[in-house]
């Protein structure tokens, strides 16, 4: 699937805030943690539990959420489709870095073991 100018804008704006407790039931119901999904979260971004949480109070972007994050090295590594695009196939960044967030809650929430999900 070819990634338009209007996703791309859909991604932007949309608020952390309200994707986040769609993760916590995604990997909740799968039986994985909230510890967890912030281990994820933290290695992708570079963000503690802190950070996180001031994401969610104060309602940030997507885009807001992702332009003061500082990517893993290993990021690019993730590949694969999620919610129907090609991971590597996607040419916007900020598109392209919340489906590796994506893929790596989906990945959590299969029981895939937490070194392949890191990249380790």
């Amino acid at each position: 699937m070819k990634v338009t100018a209007e996703h791309n804008a859909r991604v932007a704006n949309m608020k952390f805030s309200s994707v986040y407790p769609h993760y916590v039931t995604k990997v909740e119901k799968k039986g994985r943690t909230i510890a967890e999904l912030h281990q994820v979260m933290t290695w992708l971004t570079g963000f503690d539990e802190a950070k996180l949480h001031e994401f969610i109070n104060n309602e940030a972007t997507f885009k807001d959420f992702f332009e003061q994050a500082t990517l893993h090295p290993n990021a690019h590594m993730i590949k694969g489709v999620i919610c129907g695009y090609r991971i590597e196939e996607i040419d916007n960044e900020l598109t392209r870095q919340a489906r590796y967030l994506d893929k790596l809650i989906e990945e959590l929430a299969r029981g895939r073991k937490m070194e392949k999900i890191l990249r380790s």
